[in-house]
């Protein structure tokens, strides 16, 4: 049984590119990409949201690296260039859902104490 993750766009100020979705087995280590240009990835924050069927989107990233309080250390994000990457270890059933990334200016970007409602 694999673990599907559909992607169905970016949830950005500009254009962002993500794959169409991405499947792995539970228990394996899947990554998401997010491509974007110098102007906003290249120059910004990213921030990256898991959105569970029938739910608001939750963040699990911010600042390209950090995880707000409360979200798993199975998650994980980084940054090289113009691409973010989301790690999500240690697959789950549960973890199928919508993934987004955001690129935020500085002044713009979530904070850890954001609430994840």
């Amino acid at each position: 049984m694999s673990v599907s993750l559909p992607l169905p766009g970016s949830w950005a100020q500009s254009v962002l590119t993500q794959p169409p979705s991405v499947s792995a087995a539970p228990g394996q280590k899947v990554t998401i990409s997010c491509s974007g240009s110098s102007s906003n990835i290249g120059s910004k924050y990213v921030s990256w949201y898991q959105q569970l069927p029938g739910t608001a989107p939750k963040l699990l990233i911010y600042d390209n690296n950090k995880r707000p309080s409360g979200i798993s250390d199975r998650f994980s994000g980084s940054k090289s260039g113009t691409s973010a990457t989301l790690a999500i270890t240690g697959l789950q059933t549960g973890d199928e859902a919508d993934y987004y990334c955001a690129a935020w200016d500085n002044s713009l970007s979530p904070r850890a104490s954001d609430k994840n409602t």
